[in-house]
Order: structure tokens, then C-alpha cells, then sequence
């Protein structure tokens, strides 16, 4: 059996650069006094010898990680890419560090709050839902400050920061009768799904108001095979629309595949819209219109809103805040015509 690696200390450092083991943690510490000559020494020393500084005594002594945990569904959408590597950049430039967890489709913040609590994490981003009292009683006890990512979760320690999900199935709603629709459809994520069910909501209401009371609808798990399913479907039955919303980009893909297949033509027969702006989106197979996040607005909001909280004097915080950050709609190939 190998023995375990054994790796260099700031003692080895401090040793080899020929000052004092506090000289080397100054070096490492910002905010703290030292010389350039004893820093670029300490500097010169921990790179020969391979070190990097241990933050497990720190994290004992500041009472902080400076950990931020990020937990996503394990779902295929390439916006959580995006979102992610949007936070972790902020994040970093904040000096924290990024812990990601990524947990079973369809699950809730619920099931893994004890496990992110055990990693001692400063706060968590999460786009699972807070959905029970005892979450909510769970944050109470360990008293990690969170923001939920576009769901409303609110409450002592619990903030949001959501996209206008209404705003943009409005936005759609617009576009199609815009471009002569006159019967539609809609394919929504999971059962119960907050942002699936805004982006439902404010697309009928503004097709109330432009005098079309019904919306045929599906369900397609936020899954490229679900739009697909859902598409199949409806073609198979002879009863699709003249537009499609889906409720995010990935069955968006799907649908514009499965209506390709049944002899469809978009956008002359039919009118396909999604949500996210993923990176697929502007590809030449897809150029599906969409409507598009301000990631920028959102990871600057729910920092903002993590930077309050974990600053905190110790004092239980007041209630949570959920900030909307509005939403445009990029109009590409599949509702040109």
C-alpha cells in the first residue's frame, strides 16, 4: 500500500525562505502587513516546494469557509452551464470559492440540505425549490443564508432572484399574433414547476387580451425528448397549432425536430418559440426565436443579496427578498416569415 502524500507545510516554507512561519501566513493573507521582499521570498519558496495553503485552520479560526455552494438538477439544459460558470466567476472575484452539487431531476433543496450544511458552506445558490416547512425550519437551525435561483422560495433565510417568467410568455404571446397565429400550443417543464407554470401563465393572459382563450397544452419535462413526445403527438394526432411555446429551449429542439420529421415546415406552417437563449439556440439547424435571461442582472442580484446576508453582524436577518429581473425575446428563423 503507498503510503499517503505528505505535503509541504508553511513551516518547510518559512524554513526555506529563511523567515518566520507568521511572515508566511501574512504572505498568504490579504489585507495584512508584510514586505514585498518577505512576500516574494515566502512566494518563491511555497512555489518550489509545491505549497498551497491549508484553508481548514483558517476556516476554524474566521468561522467561515468561504464556501458558496451551487446546486442545480442533474438536467441536461445547457443554461445551467451558463448560469454556473456566470456565478462562479462573480463568486470568485468575491473571494469565495465554489462547491457545485448537482442532485437528481424533479428532487428538492429539501433532501440535500443536510449534506450541504456538513460542508460548512457560507451560503447556497440553488435552482431546486424550497417546498417544505421543514425546509424552512431546517434553514432556521443551521442558519445558511440562501437564494433561490428563478423559484420564489422566500423566507427568514431564504432569498430569490427570478427571471420575469410571465413577462416573457407575454413577450411570445405577442410575437405570434404578431405573425398571424391564430391557434396555439404550449409545452411545459415538470408538474408544478414554478418558472414553467409563469411562463404559461402570462402567455395565456396576453393572448386573452388579444382575444384567444385557448392554449392547448403538454408536458415535456424540460427534456429535448420530452418536446419531442409532446410534438409527436400532436402530429400524430393532426391537431398541431399554429405556434408552439415550449417552456425552454432543449424541448423547443425537440419540437422543431419532430415537426421536421412528420413533414412540418418552420416557420411557414408553424411557429416555434422557447426560453433560455441557450448556446444551440443561434446554431443554423435550430435559429430558434427565444426568449433570453439577463444572466448578468441575475448572478449581480443574488450576490448582492448573498454579500448583505453573510455580512451580517449575527443578528437573525429580516425576511428574505425576491428580486425579478426582466427578460427581452431574440426573434430568429423559426417565427420569421
Amino acid at each position: 500500500m503507498k503510503s499517503p502524500r505528505k505535503y509541504p507545510s508553511s513551516t518547510d516554507v518559512a524554513r526555506l525562505a529563511g523567515v518566520s512561519q507568521s511572515a508566511v501566513s501574512r504572505a498568504f493573507n490579504k489585507g495584512t502587513s508584510v514586505s514585498e521582499e518577505t512576500s516574494r521570498k515566502v512566494f518563491e519558496a511555497a512555489k518550489q516546494l509545491g505549497y498551497s495553503p491549508n484553508f481548514l485552520p483558517r476556516m476554524l479560526r474566521k468561522h467561515r469557509s468561504d464556501l458558496v455552494a451551487i446546486v442545480i438538477s442533474d438536467s441536461a439544459n445547457s443554461f445551467y452551464a451558463v448560469a454556473v460558470d456566470a456565478f462562479s466567476k462573480a463568486l470568485q472575484e468575491t473571494g469565495h470559492q465554489v462547491l457545485l452539487f448537482s442532485v437528481g431531476g424533479g428532487n428538492a433543496l429539501d433532501g440535500v440540505l443536510p449534506r450541504l450544511a456538513s460542508y460548512r458552506v457560507d451560503a447556497i445558490v440553488s435552482a431546486l425549490p424550497v417546498v417544505t416547512r421543514e425546509a424552512a425550519e431546517a434553514f432556521a437551525r443551521i442558519r445558511i443564508p440562501t437564494v433561490s435561483f428563478n423559484t420564489p422560495a422566500r423566507n427568514q433565510w431564504v432569498s430569490s432572484v427570478c427571471s420575469d417568467n410571465a413577462g416573457g410568455g407575454a413577450l411570445v404571446a405577442d410575437l405570434f399574433v404578431l405573425r398571424g397565429a391564430r391557434s396555439f400550443g404550449f409545452i411545459g417543464g415538470m408538474r408544478g414547476d414554478y418558472a414553467s407554470d409563469e411562463r404559461l401563465r402570462g402567455f395565456r393572459e396576453r393572448l386573452a387580451t388579444h382575444g384567444f382563450d385557448e392554449v392547448q397544452t403538454a408536458r415535456g419535462d424540460y427534456a429535448y425528448e420530452g418536446g419531442f413526445a409532446a410534438t409527436q403527438a400532436m402530429t400524430g394526432q393532426r391537431l398541431v397549432p399554429d405556434a408552439l411555446f415550449c417552456a425552454n429551449d432543449m424541448m423547443a429542439f425537440g419540437a422543431l425536430d419532430a415537426l421536421r420529421r412528420a413533414g412540418w415546415r418552420v416557420p411557414d406552417d408553424v411557429l416555434v418559440a422557447g426560453y433560455d437563449d441557450v448556446p444551440a439556440a443561434t446554431w443554423g439547424s435550430f435559429d430558434l426565436t427565444t426568449v433570453v435571461h439577463d444572466h448578468q442582472a441575475m448572478v449581480a442580484a443574488a450576490i448582492a443579496i448573498l454579500h448583505d446576508r453573510m455580512t451580517d453582524s449575527g443578528t437573525d436577518p429580516a425576511d428574505g427578498v425576491t428580486t425579478t429581473v426582466p427578460v427581452r425575446l431574440a426573434e430568429r428563423a423559426t417565427t420569421r416569415r
